[in-house]
């Protein structure tokens, strides 16, 4: 990271001052669009943009799951008697629910039924085994789960016991569509449990939403666990006016028109589906088609179905896309807007598939502390390429967003140099649920420190060259070493463990790991690649386990990762 010149009291404390008076003149208005320089007055929450959709729409689909089909009126009685039945349950106001779904419509009825409860909703990755399941639901303080029946059948029964957690609703997600398509929804159909109301019973029994229990914009909205910078996974406390600030700006920064399809390709349970996909579409009464998961054959086959405007997802997914056998320019000639986000964008990809297929992917920058974007490519415009580092500009920020560039004190660095992106603005979250050291850390007076590493140029386009020196970025979820590393020592051959993040041209990065041997232990790559993927997700364990009989470390004995990732 640069570091400006002088001591703080000269010429460095002059600099300072200009380059605060650079960045808060915001260079990058003159790019934006008419609609994106407009002021906003969005809803206070999505059930209340919700709401307006069903007024305007109530027969308009709302949500499309390969054949079937709800419309705004069935999702809103639906979701209503979701929101009765927990709060008959006892589920109080403000208390958290956690959701572990796939893009179904049940993660719709389920996070609308939770807010119109006046709860907090806590998405959880539904790759999670039930070690890290157990850390969200017991850090949280978690009422109520609603999660998949066969993922309750196989270990969150018993993991949601030994929590908080008095309150189960479980879905099979083969229901509200009759094909059953096996590339994506090759599972049974559990019997059901005395212990785990049925989601889609529960929603059919007709119960009336409790009165009274609306969100505020200022109430917490969701607890997004993300492992920040510290490497202990944190919940990020995204409240309602966050929210509806980035899908308001996303509707009309990137417009489409009203009632249009929204492709869900990046999951809801993660920030950019929640707000970009889901959000921002029903806040333009549109239509959310929904694929349980990502395959590339059932996401071309639903957009050739849906004729989608819309979708936003990471570089992985449009290199898959792209790849696909059968793909062809007509899969894509519905959309109006493609947006990119959440792993790095290589400027050959965009190209080849704005040459190959159409569209121009645009690309953008945010974070779950700040609701997803924070800076992306304005309409009509074409993110430039950085000539010395080959680096895609990831957008201008918003009007009302302030970006900059900053040394390790925290002044302003000039545009051009590089340093730490910090980010002010309505988006930002207010830190972390019950950490307030690391919120005071990563929040000083309100500005998201990122970690990031990016730089400025005079116009105001945005570049990421790097980010958290240990933080790996898998396919767009990060992953922190030492969890991974916590896994491996858990081995009884292992003596010694370092995780790092290599490239990887379809991931991005994808997690290698080095270890050294007990003595005596016998142990190969391969079964220590079985090991950690019984124990993680599928993008955190390792790809790679490179065995090596001393792991390099510094005079007190601590492991050097920065070798590792920089081998002679």
């Amino acid at each position: 990271m640069t570091t400006a010149p002088g001591d703080g009291t000269g010429e460095g404390a002059q600099e300072a001052a200009a380059g605060s008076s650079r960045y808060a003149a915001r260079p990058w208005l003159g790019l934006l669009s008419p609609a994106q320089r407009a002021p906003l007055d969005p809803p206070p929450s999505v059930v209340h943009a919700f709401r307006a959709a069903v007024a305007r729409a109530p027969g308009r689909t709302a949500l499309g799951y390969f054949d079937g089909r709800l419309d705004y009126r069935e999702t809103d009685a639906l979701s209503d008697s979701v929101a009765g039945h927990l709060a008959a349950r006892g589920l109080a106001p403000g208390d958290r629910v956690a959701i572990m779904l796939q893009n179904t419509p049940h993660f719709v009825l389920a996070l609308l039924g939770a807010w119109k409860a006046g709860a907090v909703v806590v998405p959880v990755n539904p790759m999670y085994k039930s070690a890290e399941v157990a850390h969200v639901l017991t850090d949280a303080q978690v009422t109520a789960v609603i999660c998949a029946d066969r993922d309750w059948g196989a270990f969150l029964r018993d993991t949601a016991a030994a929590s908080s957690v008095r309150i189960a609703l479980t879905a099979c997600e083969l229901d509200l569509q009759t094909r059953d398509d096996a590339r994506v929804l090759g599972f049974e159909r559990q019997p059901p449990t005395d212990d785990a109301a049925d989601l889609l019973a529960v929603a059919r029994a007709g119960r009336a939403a409790p009165a009274g229990r609306d969100p505020a914009a200022g109430d917490t909205a969701l607890i997004s666990y993300t492992s920040g910078t510290s490497g202990t996974p944190k919940g990020a406390m995204n409240s309602h006016a966050n929210i509806m600030y980035n899908a308001e700006r996303q509707r009309t920064g990137h417009p489409v028109e009203e009632g249009s399809c929204y492709f869900a390709l990046a999951p809801l349970f993660h920030i950019t589906g929640l707000v970009c996909e889901l959000a921002a579409c029903f806040a333009n009464a549109g239509t959310l088609a929904l694929t349980y998961r990502f395959h590339p054959g059932v996401v071309l086959d639903a957009f050739t179905e849906h004729r989608p405007a819309y979708t936003i997802g990471p570089s992985t997914a449009f290199m898959a896309l792209a790849a696909h056998p059968g793909v062809t320019r007509a899969h894509f000639s519905s959309f109006r807007v493609i947006s990119s986000g959440g792993a790095p964008l290589p400027p050959a990809l965009v190209e080849e598939f704005r040459a190959e297929l159409g569209p121009y992917l645009r690309n953008g920058y945010g974070l779950t502390e700040c609701t997803a974007p924070c800076a992306s490519v304005p309409p009509a415009r074409t993110a430039p390429v950085d000539p010395v580092s080959g680096t895609l500009a990831v957008g201008v920020p918003g009007p009302d967003t302030v970006v900059r560039i900053i040394d390790e004190r925290g002044a302003d660095l000039p545009f051009g140099e590089q340093g730490e992106i910090a980010v002010r603005g309505p988006q930002v979250v207010s830190g972390y649920w019950r950490a307030p050291e690391a919120s005071a850390a990563a929040f000083p007076d309100g500005e998201l420190r990122t970690g990031d590493i990016g730089f400025m140029d005079r116009d105001g386009w945005l570049y990421v060259v790097d980010r958290k020196k240990d933080m790996i970025n898998a396919s767009g979820f990060k992953v922190w070493p030492r969890e991974v590393e916590d896994v491996l020592y858990g081995h009884p051959g292992v003596r010694e463990a370092a995780v790092v993040g290599v490239p990887d041209a379809y991931r991005g990065e994808s997690v290698k790991a080095y270890v050294s041997l007990r003595p005596g232990a016998t142990v190969d790559p391969g079964e220590l690649r079985a090991y950690c993927r019984e124990r993680l997700a599928a993008y955190k364990y390792p790809r790679e386990v490179e065995i090596l009989p001393e792991l390099p470390k510094t005079t007190s004995g601590k492991i050097l990762r920065r070798e590792l990732r920089s081998p002679p």
